[in-house]
């Protein structure tokens, strides 16, 4: 039997016991870290421990913030100060480490990622670095303390965004891809040997994503060029200007139309009296500026596209920040997901496997007025239904049906409705009365008059919104597709049923697909064995696969609401705000 000595047990003893009271706490050191602990006290008083309600934020505890106030970072900051005992982590010998100068050199380049310069205290960094050269305790502290917090938000912004979508009553779990930002500071930007590659690891992994930067890049370029020449807003017109007719600015309209490349940078106009005379160059270069704004492609000169050619290039660049924001939303697999709706485009994308481009196809979006706007929100598709009966939701019945009812008794079975109870059997005894009261249901029987056509692809979702198609065809030769209830009807139902059913099972073709929606039976049910990932998004700037920068209108006012939150600055809300959400159940025709 081994023989333990008691100086050995008592080792051992006194070993359990540290083990015991540290083994939870992970301390970390960066290679930068000085081998001192002279500014633990100054850092533990800038650093409040416990992260106080905004209201009671002591703000003058790191005086020369942009924005002073970091109580959502606070806990976190206090969290990566604990993990290194208080030890300063971006300054050695009194200057800042070369990941510290690095990561200033970021703050100061922030525009180009859609972000703020001022918000990350781009032009205070100067006087805070030339302020170390005193060796103060209190300067390097405060510098340290000022950059730990910066870093924090940068990174988080760059990778979740700046503001939950939850504010806004949007679905989409940032959460899964948010970062531990104590510990990944720690241990992946204090010591970052190329600060550069770092962001770009942080930022989301998508050539679109990709795309919209450089973009931005370019539309900060042109801003600059507009400011600089100072050119007169395009006059209006009264009337639409065809090739031929009369329009005074037609040089000042070239320019504009070079700027963004909707005309050749060489081009001139094939007519002698250039200057007045709208031509076939100038309609030309119009019809491609429509194509990128979603309005008729007629290439005639109207009110619309004048209006649209004299926004500023300042509020294109407004709408390419805020694309990048809500890109930075999404995690896997919805970065890459099989299908994107683009709400204030009208339209809906398929993707591939491999996330390329496989279809486009128009689709019919929620009404602007009423409280019917379609969400932002991201889901698994599960399930197509074919020759599906509407439910009419309790509201739309008792808005739209009940007048009817009372007025003709026979109306609902004129109009291929029919009632039941809350067990789903038919009634053929029921009043308008008990209609409005939500005592029975309505429905409408399947069909190709049936409101929601005959397919409809369900992706279950607290708005109770999917897709679906409609006898409502002529709608989609509209430019402005904002006419439902709240759900999206798509204009190729048949080909969106066969792409998205393909290796699936069941042999589903397009044929197939066809006799199941005409002679099929009522209310088909067909699970997807592969769930596939859906997201309702809203860009008004998007850059499409011709590397083609497209604008489209704030239709919902979603683009205003994010920008009135930035205008306040951090600490950027995260619940959601407490109005009755706009969105009703359910859709019509």
């Amino acid at each position: 039997m081994m023989k333990v000595s008691l100086r050995s047990a008592g080792t051992a003893f006194a070993l359990t016991i540290l083990l015991l009271t540290n083994g939870c706490h992970r301390h970390r050191k960066s290679k930068s870290a000085p081998n001192t602990t002279a500014y633990s006290d100054n850092l533990h008083e800038l650093v409040q421990k416990k992260a106080l309600p905004p209201e009671k934020v002591d703000t003058t505890k790191v005086p020369n913030l942009r924005w002073p106030n970091f109580s959502d970072y606070q806990t976190i900051v206090a969290t990566f100060y604990d993990d290194r005992n208080y030890e300063v982590a971006w300054t050695r010998d009194g200057a800042p480490t070369a990941s510290a100068t690095a990561f200033i050199e970021q703050f100061r380049n922030a525009g180009a990622k859609g972000l703020i310069p001022e918000d990350y205290d781009a032009p205070r960094w100067a006087d805070r670095v030339q302020a170390l050269n005193s060796k103060s305790a209190d300067a390097i502290s405060l510098f340290d303390v000022a950059m730990t917090v910066n870093v924090m938000r940068y990174i988080s912004d760059l990778r979740i965004g700046r503001v939950n979508p939850s504010h806004f009553n949007f679905e989409v779990p940032v959460q899964d891809k948010k970062y531990d930002l104590a510990e990944f500071v720690s241990d992946n930007a204090v010591d970052a040997t190329d600060v550069p590659k770092l962001i770009v690891g942080v930022e989301p992994d998508s050539v679109e994503y990709r795309k919209t930067e450089a973009a931005l890049a370019h539309y900060l370029d042109l801003a600059k060029q507009e400011e600089q020449a100072q050119a007169e807003p395009l006059p209006t017109v009264a009337k639409p200007v065809s090739v031929g007719g009369a329009y005074p600015a037609a040089g000042a309209l070239l320019a504009r139309l070079q700027l963004e490349g909707d005309a050749e940078p060489g081009s001139v106009p094939s007519t002698a009296t250039a200057s007045t005379v709208f031509d076939s160059t100038l309609s030309d270069a119009v019809k491609h500026y429509q194509h990128r704004h979603g309005f008729t492609e007629d290439g005639k000169l109207t009110p619309q596209t004048i209006n649209s050619l004299n926004v500023p290039m300042t509020y294109r660049v407004t709408q390419l920040q805020d694309s990048l924001e809500r890109w930075r939303w999404l995690p896997d697999p919805y970065l890459h997901a099989r299908l994107m709706v683009n709400l204030p485009e009208f339209v809906l994308r398929g993707f591939d496997p491999d996330h390329k481009l496989d279809f486009t196809m128009r689709v019919v979006v929620g009404k602007v007025m009423g409280q019917h706007e379609t969400p932002v929100f991201t889901h698994m598709m599960k399930y197509l239904v074919f020759r599906p009966y509407w439910s009419v939701p309790a509201d739309i019945a008792r808005k739209e049906l009940v007048p009817h009812m009372e007025a003709s008794h026979g109306y609902l079975a004129s109009k291929n409705f029919e009632v039941t109870n809350n067990k789903g059997m038919v009634l053929t005894d029921y009043t308008a009365k008990q209609v409005a009261q939500g005592a029975v249901m309505v429905r409408e029987k399947p069909g190709p008059k049936n409101s929601l056509g005959l397919v409809k692809f369900i992706f279950p979702n607290q708005y109770d919104i999917y897709l679906h198609s409609t006898p409502a065809v002529s709608l989609f030769e509209q430019t402005r597709r904002d006419f439902s209830h709240g759900c999206i009807r798509v204009q190729k139902p048949a080909d969106l049923a066969a792409w998205v059913l393909q290796g699936q099972g069941g042999d589903w073709d397009l044929d197939k697909v066809h006799a199941a929606m005409n002679s099929g039976t009522d209310n088909r049910t067909v699970s997807l064995k592969t769930p596939l990932p859906i997201v309702i998004f809203y860009l008004t700037a998007i850059v499409v696969d011709d590397n083609e920068v497209h604008f489209f209108d704030d239709i919902y006012g979603y683009d205003s609401e994010m920008q009135k939150v930035f205008a306040k600055g951090p600490p950027y809300p995260i619940k959601p705000t407490p109005i009755e959400p706009k969105t009703k159940p359910g859709d019509t025709v």
